[in-house]
């Protein structure tokens, strides 16, 4: 069984420094402290990969025998993977080698209809922002893109990844990464802001009695797709050993590695996860901006990714295999050199960590799933995301505030989401 950190274990990192400020010793150097992230971001990204050579596994299974149960089993190793995912998103912005490596893999929303046939009553018909809209892939041959004509007969890894994806400079055209697969697995969630996910009929993939055409071009595109996935995911796994790109990037930074860390959680908590992910959707009251938005299991991925930057700071992260990669942490540091500012930091992410817990409560237990939580009207549910978007605001400000008592080099992305909502409208 996948083991993944518990809110008890998760609590226990956060509260555990609070209390340190009186009985700190010296500061741990800041190399050390760099020391531990490059150790974490190693085992969290080789966690990712192996993660994601498990999806593979249950979508080669049910690829050989095409059943509803076994459709199942590949969309549960698929929500089972996303947190170890999640947990190396604190490594973005940072990390300029992760931040140009991440769109392969996560990349979102995107226009599924580039991919495969959708529902036009939802979907839509046509987008003027994008001509590939509706080009479905899976039941072409060919498609144009820009003044290109593009042979798309055989599914491969090049097409996918060099032609399609972002294809014609739409951040939209999404071909890759895990919406992708994850879209392949449930198909698209026709329920608005009602209950429910996407539920895409094991028999798109049968060879014999197929629904919805072109399953042999479905099967050969998912199977790609998620090989493509896992090659990405052991890419980065190995930029992170020892000799890697990625270590070797952040060595030659020296004590500036610490910018690396305190900019990667404080651009995933403040422009990404708390305007982009969060409180977006509730402006604009739209699935569409749901993370896991075919799945509904976006709940989690919030979590997971206060998991990851909580692991960072803290200099702790728990192991798929339930292993532990600890040493000096960020947390220890900036309590020994601003003991008030850091625990009003460490209370900060704890009180995030409590509210990202409350929405994926909600979820799991069936009163209300993410998408519902975003519903014009639903004043319980859009203040569940608000107010965790509240936490991860103030826990940014909370880094903001240390940061500067060290003389640290901070740079956050931005949301107007989060700077100027009034300017935020549906498109």
């Amino acid at each position: 069984m996948v083991r993944i950190p518990s809110l008890a274990l998760a609590a226990f990192l956060v509260a555990g420094p609070a209390a340190a400020p009186a009985l700190a010793g010296p500061a741990p150097e800041a190399d050390a402290v760099i020391g531990t992230y490059a150790q974490i971001g190693q085992a969290a990204f080789e966690d990712a990969f192996l993660a994601g050579k498990s999806v593979k596994a249950a979508v080669d299974a049910f690829l050989a025998d095409p059943t509803e149960a076994k459709l199942a089993a590949a969309r549960q190793a698929w929500k089972d993977a996303r947190p170890w995912y999640q947990h190396t998103e604190t490594f973005r912005f940072g990390n300029k080698i992760v931040d140009d490596w991440e769109g392969k893999v996560n990349a979102w929303p995107l226009d599924e209809g580039l991919i495969d046939y959708v529902d036009t009553s939802v979907y839509g018909e046509s987008s003027d922002e994008n001509p590939l809209f509706r080009a479905n892939v899976i039941g072409s041959t060919s498609i144009r893109i820009g003044k290109n004509k593009v042979d798309v007969r055989k599914i491969t890894k090049k097409l996918l990844s060099e032609k399609l994806q972002e294809a014609g400079g739409v951040e939209a055209n999404v071909a890759t990464g895990w919406h992708a697969v994850e879209f392949l697995l449930w198909g698209q969630d026709l329920n608005g802001t009602g209950p429910g996910a996407g539920n895409r009929p094991a028999t798109d993939y049968a060879l014999k009695g197929c629904t919805h055409d072109h399953c042999d071009r479905r099967r050969a595109y998912l199977s790609t797709v998620t090989d493509l996935l896992v090659d990405d995911l052991a890419e980065m796994a190995a930029a992170w050993k020892p000799n890697g790109a990625a270590r070797k990037a952040l060595a030659a930074r020296k004590a500036g590695g610490l910018g690396a860390l305190v900019t990667g959680i404080g651009s995933l908590s403040y422009g990404e996860l708390a305007g982009e992910r969060m409180k977006l959707g509730v402006l604009l009251h739209d699935p569409e901006e749901e993370h896991d938005c075919f799945s509904d299991n976006t709940h989690n991925s919030h979590y997971h990714d206060q998991i990851g930057m909580m692991s960072v700071y803290t200099g702790r992260y728990e192991r798929r295999d339930g292993s532990v990669v600890e040493g000096p942490g960020f947390a220890a540091f900036a309590a020994a050199k601003s003991p008030e500012k850091a625990a009003r930091l460490d209370a900060a992410m704890k009180t995030t960590l409590e509210r990202l817990d409350a929405i994926r409560t909600k979820a799991e237990t069936g009163g209300m799933a993410y998408d519902q939580m975003l519903a014009s009207g639903n004043e319980a549910g859009n203040k569940l995301i608000l107010d965790a978007v509240d936490g991860l605001v103030a826990q940014t400000h909370a880094l903001e505030a240390v940061v500067a008592d060290l003389g640290i080099d901070l740079k956050l992305n931005d949301s107007k989401s989060l700077s100027d909502p009034g300017a935020v409208s549906k498109k």
